[in-house]
């Protein structure tokens, strides 16, 4: 089997995430609006409800405006994720594509410690490369589990 060529990819914050996540909120304000315009009185529940949304959007933006930014490697053996947490970069135990929505692809990571990182890729943030990047993600992919786990296990030894 051949393998995917070297590649260095930017992940980070995604559009795609950011939009869904307004178009939840948003969901949620006009359930607010819809409550309180049939509703007889604006009483506590109305108002904790609103708290609710509040809270529920502010937490989503920090979310969104604090997910991790970095650079994915490939160097055609491994994956390394590299970023201001992990400067010296990191190896990746496991790389699993969750979404593809063909111009973005939400990934998980696994490092040797088995945590967990979600990262969104999107076309636009390097299209030249963007190709590589999705040859290499699947050729990885094509690793059965246990020959995938016996390869990172070699890289750990």
């Amino acid at each position: 089997m051949h393998s995917a060529p070297p590649v260095a990819y930017p992940l980070g914050r995604s559009s795609l995430q950011a939009g869904s996540l307004l178009a939840v909120w948003l969901a949620g304000a006009a359930a607010w609006v819809l409550c309180a315009f049939f509703a007889p009185a604006l009483g506590w529940r109305l108002w904790l409800l609103a708290l609710a949304v509040l809270v529920a959007g502010s937490g989503a933006a920090w979310g969104w405006k604090n997910s991790a930014i970095g650079v994915l490697h490939w160097d055609a053996q491994c994956w390394h994720w590299e970023s201001t947490a992990y400067q010296s970069g990191t190896p990746v135990r496991r790389l699993l594509v969750v979404l593809d929505f063909q111009r973005v692809l939400l990934l998980r990571l696994e490092n040797q410690d088995h945590a967990r990182l979600w990262l969104w890729a999107e076309r636009k943030a390097l299209p030249e490369r963007w190709l590589d990047l999705r040859r290499a993600v699947y050729a990885h992919q094509r690793l059965s589990p246990q020959s995938a786990d016996s390869h990172a296990q070699g890289l750990s030894a």
